[in-house]
């Protein structure tokens, strides 16, 4: 085994106590982050409750897929209609052209 040094291995456990140091600090850090960041949007949300009934971006943006969605299924549905008039008169004319008798 090579010359293992007191001091090669403080360095070695320096560096592995500063990466737990690290990733402590940013789990806790994140998650202390957030709990502002809701906090911040809930004191936004009762002051803009209480002081006019403005929607919020978020519920916008949410809201926004949804009424897309929504014309594209009435533009499909037009398009069925008029799909369907169309065979119908096709359908009518084939009847009308039949020879009776």
């Amino acid at each position: 085994m090579p010359d293992v040094t007191l001091e090669a291995v403080w360095d070695v456990l320096k560096w592995v106590l500063l990466v737990l140091a690290a990733g402590f600090i940013g789990q806790f850090g994140r998650s202390f982050a957030l709990k502002l960041i809701e906090r911040r949007r809930q004191k936004k949300c009762d002051s803009d409750s209480a002081s006019s009934p403005h929607r919020l971006a978020s519920e916008i943006e949410i809201e926004k897929p949804r009424l897309e969605a929504q014309v594209k299924i009435e533009k499909k549905r037009g398009k069925a209609q008029v799909k369907r008039a169309k065979k119908a008169d096709k359908d009518q004319s084939a009847d009308d052209s039949r020879p009776t008798g």
